[in-house]
């Protein structure tokens, strides 16, 4: 708030991006829980890799993601309930504040659609070459790769 009054109102990126990389960082740890819980992947294929379950695991495993599913519900609904009420009551006591939080949402909200774009391509383009290439080291560059995808 110091720094927009000191600098007139004017939007001051330099001093504005170091907080939206902050802002993104942490939106992207709360990105991964929220994925967790909601995440049942890894339930349908066990599923799928057994051919014979009896009915206790069957009904186990249902409950086991109707729980999962709940948290994620619950956890989703209060955060959306608190990021609500923090920014009406930060947009209501700073009005003239409120062109700056646009501009730092957008630029957030765009450089969280162009991380994944980035995150695609970048194991790509080592996974690719060591699949064409025979005379480099496949597996070091796939390995590589997959280093690469799981950051």
């Amino acid at each position: 708030m110091h720094k927009i009054y000191v600098d007139s109102g004017s939007f001051n990126l330099n001093y504005q991006l170091p907080q939206i990389l902050y802002s993104f960082i942490i939106s992207s740890i709360i990105n991964y829980i929220i994925e967790y819980l909601s995440s049942s992947e890894n339930i349908i294929i066990s599923i799928k890799s057994k051919k014979f379950l009896y009915l206790s695991q069957k009904n186990k495993i249902i409950r086991t993601m109707k729980i999962k599913n709940l948290f994620f519900f619950i956890i989703t609904f209060i955060l959306i309930l608190v990021f609500w009420y923090y920014i009406s009551c930060f947009c209501c006591i700073y009005q003239n504040t409120q062109i700056h939080l646009i501009k730092d949402s957008l630029l957030s909200f765009g450089l969280s659609l162009i991380y994944p774009i980035f995150i695609s391509l970048v194991p790509g383009i080592f996974r690719i070459p060591a699949l064409r290439n025979k005379k480099c080291n496949k597996s070091c560059m796939y390995r590589l790769s997959q280093i690469i995808e799981f950051f």
